[in-house]
């Protein structure tokens, strides 16, 4: 997880304690784009209450807060065990067995990996090997 991500998650556990953010990635040096989810859903004026809350933020970066849609990001051991059986990318920092994109059905996910059921065979990766990681449609 990101120091940004660490951040923001830490200032909304006191604002807005049932948002979970699912994904916080810096783009182009001058924006975050911020993806959640909420028990409820995501509404325009979550979005926008969200991004009241982190005036810091805004001070340094453009802020893009949005729900996860169908490609919801998947970033913590927690968000791949609630989909082990679901189709999703997964795309690793360094090639793996000579490939750096492996997509398919996540068969399994501990605390220190996630398996899945690739064209290319069942693989395991550890977190700390994950460039980026989102669900897809079958």
């Amino acid at each position: 997880m990101s120091n940004i991500q660490a951040e923001i998650e830490a200032r909304l556990a006191e604002t807005e304690p049932e948002v979970e953010v699912l994904l916080a990635e810096v783009v182009g040096g001058d924006l975050v784009r911020l993806f959640i989810d909420h028990p409820q859903g995501v509404s325009l004026d979550l979005c926008e209450r969200v991004t009241l809350q982190l005036p810091e933020l805004r001070e340094r970066y453009a802020l893009e807060v949005s729900s996860p849609g169908t490609q919801r990001p998947l970033s913590k051991p927690e968000h791949f065990r609630r989909y082990v059986g679901r189709k999703a990318k997964v795309r690793t920092r360094e090639a793996k067995d000579g490939h750096k994109t492996f997509t398919g059905e996540l068969l399994n996910a501990t605390d220190d990996t996630v398996t899945v059921a690739a064209s290319t065979g069942v693989v395991s990766i550890a977190y700390a090997d994950i460039h980026r990681s989102n669900l897809v449609g079958d």
